[in-house]
């Protein structure tokens, strides 16, 4: 059979871009497909150029990092009272990207629904990298950052660590088994697709990454109970993940919500964390899936419908996090609490209140585009409106920070967070790390799972998908 790579080259997607895979493809032109933008060079002068420039970016950040190191966090805008900055609103940020890889591969999966497919492999790795990422920012914020180690809750002599009543300390066990399960659970899904690669580059004569592959594929060879037990441990991951997607945000927000701070001490807070991480997170799927259909001719796999999809969620999760700035504000004036009500007044007029409406507009105004179908199969407009819906999130986080942080009980105690350039660089450099880590895991691994498009091409030989 050839291969159809046939391609939409309008930026409107079509109505043929319903299914979730389109017509002419079997099983040896999807593995060819897939398969070859690994083992054969298509990594032409844009990729190489994305690279070198989100290197440079890396660099910046190691460089920041090691002034850090030296000077101490003296060199961001943290003072008194605001004592978190950027460090901690990045840390939230990239836990709440990170959920949407783990929503697509286990929820959508246990749910049965087809257009996880050619999504869920890179999205998983996203939360891999999001993840990564958001640990690294709590060390950075300690000020003595070798002695990280003493986060970790460990009995000691004097028996004051670990607080069990600290989230800290389930902030620690909640992130660690959000790693563990979402890195399983990304690495089983891989296995079939590894061997897959060792077999195509035998035959190609690559001797090395036929060794590579095969010692990361396990001595899989597709037999009937290798599938058997593929699937059975594929859906017990599913299964232990699935609570994370509530767990690990609802954890994070608790490191808020116990305090006593006007702005923090709020039970609105794990549904509307959650709520915003699954905001934030498939609009970094929309920020990945189109570039990367685009670089590698991926139309016909990454189909509208996809696209499509992920504005609807969006869409609906714009609403909910919306019903939780509604609620904050109501919340607030309500409860006749003076404190609450002028923290909420703050946002709205104070110094930091052009960060708020410009985070109401990116995130609840720009969103209701999404009701227009033009817009939801304008492959541009996706594109732009994810991007101005990850800053919207960072803004946010930022103001959740700061604002409740800058002007508590004390008006003698009240005080400005103004970010340096160090605070900058280390914003820009994690994404830059987070580029990078993608634009390397594309090229050496399958950002879309062979094994389950095989399964995909099957269901539409029978009319069922």
């Amino acid at each position: 059979m050839s291969t159809p790579d046939t391609r939409a080259n309008s930026d409107t997607l079509h109505s043929r871009d319903s299914a979730v895979l389109r017509p002419g493809w079997g099983y040896a032109s999807v593995t060819d497909k897939i398969a070859n933008i690994v083992l054969t060079d298509q990594f032409g002068w844009r990729w190489w150029t994305a690279f070198l420039v989100a290197s440079v970016g890396v660099c910046a950040l190691l460089a920041a990092v090691t002034w850090l190191f030296v000077k101490g966090i003296g060199i961001w805008g943290v003072d008194m009272p605001v004592a978190w900055g950027f460090a901690i609103g990045n840390f939230v940020w990239w836990i709440g990207i990170g959920h949407a890889g783990t929503f697509i591969s286990a929820v959508l999966l246990l749910l049965r629904q087809k257009w996880r497919t050619s999504i869920n492999r890179f999205a998983e790795a996203m939360t891999l990298f999001a993840a990564s990422i958001a640990g690294l920012f709590p060390i950075l914020h300690l000020g003595r950052p070798w002695f990280f180690y003493w986060l970790v809750p460990y009995p000691n002599v004097m028996n004051v660590w670990p607080q069990w009543r600290s989230p800290l300390v389930w902030d620690f066990f909640a992130i660690a088994t959000y790693l563990t399960v979402s890195l399983l659970f990304w690495y089983v899904g891989l296995i079939p697709d590894l061997a897959t690669l060792r077999d195509r580059a035998g035959q190609r004569g690559e001797r090395t990454s036929q060794v590579v592959y095969g010692l990361l594929a396990l001595g899989w060879r597709g037999e009937a109970r290798h599938w058997a037990r593929f699937e059975w441990a594929y859906l017990l991951l599913a299964g232990l993940a699935t609570p994370l997607v509530v767990s690990v945000h609802t954890i994070v927000s608790l490191d808020f919500a116990v305090g006593n701070t006007p702005g923090y001490h709020s039970t609105i807070f794990p549904p509307y964390f959650v709520a915003g991480a699954l905001f934030s997170g498939f609009a970094m799927v929309l920020t990945l899936a189109i570039p990367l259909r685009h670089a590698f001719g991926l139309q016909d796999f990454i189909t509208g419908r996809h696209l499509a999809n992920a504005a609807k969620v969006l869409l609906a999760t714009c609403w909910l996090v919306a019903y939780g700035y509604l609620a904050e504000i109501f919340t607030a004036f309500y409860s006749g609490d003076v404190y609450e009500r002028y923290m909420t007044i703050n946002r709205f007029a104070g110094p930091y209140g052009p960060v708020y409406w410009a985070m109401l507009t990116c995130n609840v105004l720009v969103p209701q585009l999404f009701w227009f179908r033009r817009v939801r199969h304008s492959v541009p407009l996706l594109f732009v409106l994810s991007l101005v819906i990850n800053c919207g999130m960072w803004m946010e986080r930022f103001l959740i920070v700061v604002t409740s942080l800058h002007r508590d009980y004390l008006p003698s105690a009240w005080g400005m967070f103004y970010p340096t350039r160090w605070d900058w660089i280390t914003l820009f450099g994690s994404i830059a790390l987070f580029v990078w880590l993608f634009l390397l895991f594309v090229r050496f691994l399958p950002a879309i799972s062979i094994a389950e498009m095989r399964e995909l091409v099957r269901e539409s030989a029978k009319g069922e998908a």
